[in-house]
């Protein structure tokens, strides 16, 4: 098999004195309502070996689960427009700079928690200390993706949240295609691991290490798997 990167992207990482190869697999554009396991099945499993880790985007898993909030449906209040104009934008993605994703953040979380959030970020930035906001407003609301059409114009139309369970999503997926896997959030700027197969012998730490340059890309590639290889070590 040949492994093949994104642009810009390296092939080999080491961590811990180990080199490891990762494979970039382009899908389809896979949409609301999908079968995750049929993906899986249908992509990584004709490629996977013994002793391979599956790296799996939480946005895919999230489009299966329909984890979706749809931009007809919220309603943007006078609050989430004034506090989205104070809000630091990131090339990331989308953040709460946008008032879509400040007005879910304003119904997933209260409208006094989200005061207390900005006030508190604001106080923050004055301090020279960032990301106060999303700490307090929790995983939900920074980990939510979409409302944004410029790579691809149908995310303009709803935000994706994050995956539910994906712990259970991964030992599922084990349990069912044999292959053990991680959900990641990832970016150009950071790694989270939201959930991995229960008998991975890494910790998040190294996992994160095996992903830390987001060999899936940032815009277009249509690379939600990345399948992590061992690289055997020559006697």
């Amino acid at each position: 098999m040949e492994f093949i990167a994104n642009r810009g992207k390296d092939i080999a990482i080491q961590v811990d004195g180990v080199t490891y190869l990762r494979h970039a697999i382009r899908t389809h554009f896979v949409g609301i309502g999908e079968d995750y396991l049929k993906l899986i099945e249908r992509y990584a499993l004709p490629l996977y070996q013994q002793g391979d880790i599956l790296c799996i985007s939480e946005k895919i898993i999230a489009l299966c689960q329909r984890r979706v909030v749809f931009r007809d449906e919220l309603k943007v209040g006078c609050l989430a427009r004034f506090l989205s104009r104070f809000a630091s934008h990131s090339s990331a993605g989308i953040g709460v700079d946008s008032p879509y994703k400040m007005q879910f953040a304003v119904e997933h979380c209260g409208r006094i928690k989200v005061l207390w959030a900005a006030l508190l970020a604001g106080i923050g930035k004055l301090l020279g200390k960032k990301g106060l906001f999303y700490q307090i407003v929790g995983q939900e609301v920074s980990g939510l993706d979409g409302f944004y059409d410029k790579e691809f114009p149908i995310y303009g139309n709803f935000g994706i949240r994050i995956p539910a369970h994906p712990h259970q999503v991964c030992d599922e997926i084990q349990e069912k295609t044999g292959i053990p896997c991680m959900i990641v959030d990832a970016n150009d700027l950071g790694v989270e691991i939201l959930g991995h197969s229960s008998t991975l012998p890494f910790t998040d730490g190294q996992l994160r290490s095996l992903i830390r340059d987001n060999p899936a890309g940032q815009s277009t590639q249509m690379t939600p798997l990345i399948l992590i290889r061992k690289l055997p070590s020559v006697a």
